[in-house]
């Protein structure tokens, strides 16, 4: 990239990436565009030193792409990429100082486990004495230690990830990126490798790069979530605030389960604002922060969890509707019901155990409280 774009791209820098000083990886401006597909628009993102940031979106929306951009396996068409204060934009994969895992874990077949985690430290000229050291220092961290030896045929899937990361961290590099490394593993084992993983970060310190379409993994494992959409960055947060304060319909759909209420008017009452939804039904909720025109139309989305069935009564207390039970989905630990709700069309809701199928077995009509404390409004 030549000095006259650099400028250029410095020009719009956000104020919000921070000195570089803090800053493990920076991404200005970058973009990148697959003939007239955009993948990558104008992405300004910065990762803080130690720390796991993830990238979150449904397939297609650029995060691997952008992954792909920090590891130099694909150049921006515009815009430029530091790692650890330096401008990396043009620098081959092999010289940036990463580590990458991938998807398919891309371990060399016919090398042995020790082989494949000694081959990027031979690369680099180290001793032998040195290499031994440090895979076997590597193959401790990730619990493997004896299986130098091996074939990698002869490991199992989470047996082959770990190598794929002992292979990744064993040259020591500034940023760890991990492409969906746990797609590949079945639900027990994937939950297993998250518990692994934080594990390890907290050994290593690694400032960490992962990219996952798995809501779980994002919000189980990061410091902080990118969630992405068609090619932009559509909000930087941590797990916690990203759940509970989206900043758009789009990232309350996406993460995590979700109700979106049909559109409400909302009028002042006091301390309070009163939604009015189809067929009269009326719900009451302290005011929200946002300063709404009275009168206009607000979205309200609200968690499975905050949604509970209560006993059918005549004289129904504020935010108790009345609904009728379509499905229950037993799932162990809690049920999933879908309640049809007069006024607000299907809800559901999530309770512990099972004891709600006998409570209130399908066809039931019931009482549904709508708990609005920490319900998402947005205007529409």
């Amino acid at each position: 990239m030549g000095r006259d774009m650099e400028m250029r791209v410095r020009e719009r820098e956000p104020a919000t990436l921070g000195d570089e000083g803090a800053s493990a990886v920076e991404i200005v401006g970058a973009t990148r565009q697959f003939g007239p597909v955009v993948a990558v628009n104008e992405v300004s993102l910065s990762v803080r030193r130690g720390e796991v940031l993830t990238l979150l979106g449904p397939s297609g929306c650029g995060k691997t792409t952008l992954l792909n951009m920090i590891a130099g396996f694909e150049l921006p068409d515009s815009g430029f990429i530091r790692i650890d204060g330096r401008d990396v934009t043009e620098v081959p994969p092999y010289q940036r100082d990463t580590g990458m895992v991938f998807q398919n874990y891309a371990l060399f077949p016919h090398m042995t486990v020790f082989e494949n985690v000694a081959f990027g430290l031979r690369m680099r000229g180290l001793p032998a004495a040195k290499v031994k050291d440090e895979v076997g220092r590597a193959l401790e961290m990730v619990k493997l230690s004896g299986l130098g030896e091996r074939r990698i045929r002869q490991l199992s899937g989470g047996q082959q990830q770990r190598i794929a990361l002992a292979r990744a961290i064993v040259i020591r590099p500034k940023v760890l990126l991990l492409d969906e490394p746990l797609s590949a593993l079945d639900k027990n084992l994937r939950g297993q490798m998250q518990v692994e993983l934080k594990e390890l970060h907290q050994k290593t310190g690694l400032t960490t790069v992962f990219v996952t379409h798995d809501q779980g993994e994002a919000l189980s494992l990061s410091d902080r979530v990118v969630v992405m959409n068609r090619g932009e960055i559509q909000q930087v947060s941590t797990p916690i605030e990203l759940y509970r304060n989206p900043v758009n319909s789009f990232v309350a759909s996406f993460v995590g389960e979700i109700n979106r209420l049909p559109p409400a008017r909302h009028m002042r009452r006091g301390r309070e604002l009163l939604l009015e939804f189809p067929q009269g039904v009326q719900l009451v909720t302290s005011a929200p922060p946002r300063d709404f025109e009275e009168g206009r139309k607000v979205h309200i989305f609200v968690r499975p969890e905050n949604v509970t069935i209560v006993p059918a009564v005549e004289d129904l207390r504020p935010n108790v509707v009345r609904g009728r039970v379509v499905t229950h989905i037993y799932q162990g630990s809690h049920t999933v019901t879908r309640v049809e709700v007069t006024g607000l069309g299907p809800i559901e809701l999530r309770m512990r155990g099972g004891e709600v199928m006998k409570q209130a077995p399908v066809g039931a009509n019931v009482g549904v409280e709508i708990d609005l404390s920490e319900a998402v409004f947005m205007s529409e």
